[in-house]
């Protein structure tokens, strides 16, 4: 497997990114719209085994393929499992021409200055020695803005380049992720402080340093389009962070240069009642849609 490939797919593909990594705080509500009530399962095992069966039936769904899907962020547990006696990581770049991510982030602590950074991640260098040896190309960490504070914002983004330091040193490509609250009042004027706080970071790696950004879609079209033409950014990706597909597909489609890594968005309409080719209809759907808004920026 060629990271020289796998980075060119994500910097020139024309497609977006899937997010798979819904982690145990969230995948019960995830099974839930898939139409798996929480009555289904009695164990923590069980309901990651549920989970990674919708995973893997998205996966090897004939929709699911390079062409319009880039690449996909997994949970570890997914990275962990397999798909057809194939490791999952494996699969998605072997038989989908898909480039795997892995989630690291272990959730946000408490807020702060309006925003959460993320818990400390005392087993991150282990981690990323085992995502890398299940053929991992880079990795995703979330922490949260939910408001307008110089000081939270700057904690939020210089927390995110310092750990994102520590994941290039593993050879990975660290995907930076700042989620702006889309219901707080001044988004605007935080989408200002992170795009100032990002660029001077930017600016700091050294040559050779290549990030990815995950950020939530914007209230200014184009907002952060000298963060897509940075020299040390391989690609900007958006996430829905709670809007409906169809308006996340308009936003996004007015981005330039801004590829989707939605998630709820990916599996919406998505139920474990369809049959395959029920579920393969609305999945190749729901694809189309986003590609569509990916590539039209």
């Amino acid at each position: 497997m060629s990271k020289d490939q796998q980075t060119r797919q994500i910097a020139d593909g024309q497609g977006f990114i899937a997010a798979l990594d819904q982690s145990g705080g969230s995948t019960p509500k995830a099974l839930r719209l898939y139409g798996i009530e929480e009555d289904a399962y009695s164990s923590e095992a069980e309901m990651y085994g549920l989970i990674h069966d919708m995973r893997a039936r998205i996966i090897k769904s004939p929709a699911f393929n390079g062409e319009k899907v880039v690449g996909a962020i997994l949970f570890e547990r997914t990275m962990d499992g397999e798909i057809d006696g194939t490791p999952t990581a494996r699969y998605l770049w072997d038989k989908c021409g898909v480039v795997p991510f892995l989630k690291v982030d272990k959730g946000l602590a408490d807020p702060e200055d309006g925003a959460k950074v993320m818990k400390p991640m005392p087993d991150l260098d282990a981690l990323l020695k085992k995502a890398v040896s299940h053929g991992i190309y880079g990795t995703k960490m979330r922490s949260v803005i939910d408001a307008a504070n110089p000081a939270g914002v700057r904690a939020v983004v210089a927390q995110q380049f310092e750990v994102a330091r520590q994941i290039l040193g593993h050879g990975l490509v660290p995907i930076i992720e700042p989620e702006v609250t889309i219901s707080i009042a001044d988004k605007a004027e935080a989408e200002d402080l992170l795009l100032e706080a990002i660029r001077a970071e930017l600016d700091a790696l050294e040559p050779g340093q290549e990030v990815m950004l995950k950020l939530t879609l914007p209230e200014n079209d184009n907002q952060y389009k000298a963060l897509v033409d940075h020299p040390r950014v391989i690609k900007v990706v958006a996430l829905s962070g709670g809007y409906p597909r169809d308006e996340a597909n308009a936003r996004l489609s007015r981005q330039s240069g801004m590829i989707a890594s939605f998630s709820r968005a990916l599996t919406e309409g998505l139920s474990a009642q369809q049959s395959d080719d029920e579920f393969d209809a609305v999945l190749a759907e729901t694809v189309a849609q986003i590609h569509r808004a990916s590539v039209s920026g």
